[in-house]
């Protein structure tokens, strides 16, 4: 997992880890709407994932919670995610006030992003229909052939933005998102991985998130961390969807000139604030261009930015997300 820390603030909210039950804290937990509430039981001793939920109904009015992280669940050993589910989709009711969810707040120091196993997340969006802001780390590799991320293609009113970090975004989590009905959705972000960690999703898989009929609202695009970046690039190139964004995000993946040279011989671009390439395989060239296009403070990616790779030495290009 690189580059990926805890955040600091979420939702627009400090993130507070609650202390587990028993554990000392030196002054008062803050107003149940002032922090993002963060929930790990990982390493505490004999502590469970249920008995420091139980310990958050019971200590927090949840009532007031607007934004809730979860931390590593388990404990010495790892654990599968559905239990988790099924507490948050069962106590949705505890939750009238949540507006924004991170599943699952781990680093690389707690789990490996290709070990962070998940689950069928569709419950979660199905019981908490006011949240507008949800993220979901992980996936895991194939276990017996069967991915451990799903979802379901849903109907919900709320949500503004839905973001997936992964090493290997399953095609079957794709084509879920891309057949939801979201009509309030602005940002999207997917981190499509490799093949190699379960990222199977072509570019066929992407077609109604292209199209620009299935999100009206949608002004922010990312499509990243991908072993065939150059592909999207020329898909994007004439999607529909690039009329209505302010932002598009082609980063992280294996992007080179092929792609570079899609995109500027495709529809204008000069509309986006921010072309986001930063990780890419441009030349200089191409990647001047670019940015004479759109200005070089729209474009984040700067010239040879990859760590390790020696265009003139090496062709093995790699995506910034994986393990």
């Amino acid at each position: 997992m690189t580059d990926i820390d805890h955040p600091e603030t979420f939702h627009g909210l400090p993130v507070l880890t609650l202390p587990g039950p028993g554990l000392p804290h030196t002054v008062p937990l803050p107003a149940a709407d002032a922090v993002a509430w963060r929930l790990e039981s990982a390493w505490q001793g004999s502590l469970t994932f249920a008995t420091l939920w139980q310990h958050f109904l019971d200590t927090v009015d949840t009532t007031q919670v607007r934004a809730l992280l979860i931390g590593p669940w388990w404990q010495e050993e790892y654990e599968p995610f559905a239990p988790v589910v099924d507490l948050l989709a069962g106590h949705a009711d505890r939750f009238p006030s949540l507006r924004a969810l991170f599943l699952a707040d781990v680093v690389s120091e707690e789990c490996e992003l290709s070990w962070l196993e998940m689950a069928d997340i569709t419950p979660v969006l199905e019981a908490f229909g006011q949240v507008q802001e949800l993220t979901v780390r992980g996936c895991g590799e194939p276990i017996a052939g069967k991915q451990t991320l799903d979802l379901r293609p849903v109907r919900h009113e709320a949500l503004t933005s839905l973001r997936f970090e992964s090493g290997g975004l399953p095609s079957a989590v794709v084509r879920a998102v891309g057949a939801s009905e979201l009509p309030a959705l602005e940002r999207l972000e997917l981190w499509l991985g490799v093949a190699e960690y379960g990222g199977d999703a072509t570019v066929e898989d992407l077609a109604p998130l292209l199209s620009g009929a299935a999100f009206p609202n949608l002004r922010h695009l990312g499509l990243q961390n991908s072993e065939i970046q150059d592909e999207i690039a020329a898909a994007v190139a004439s999607a529909p969807v690039v009329a209505q964004l302010e932002s598009l995000s082609l980063a992280m993946g294996t992007l080179g000139d092929l792609g570079a040279e899609a995109l500027l011989a495709g529809q204008p671009l000069t509309h986006l604030t921010s072309l986001d390439l930063h990780h890419h395989y441009i030349s200089d060239p191409w990647l001047d261009r670019l940015r004479g296009l759109l200005g070089a403070d729209r474009v984040n990616g700067e010239p040879n930015e990859v760590e390790y790779w020696d265009p003139d030495e090496d062709d093995e290009r790699y995506v910034a997300v994986t393990e």
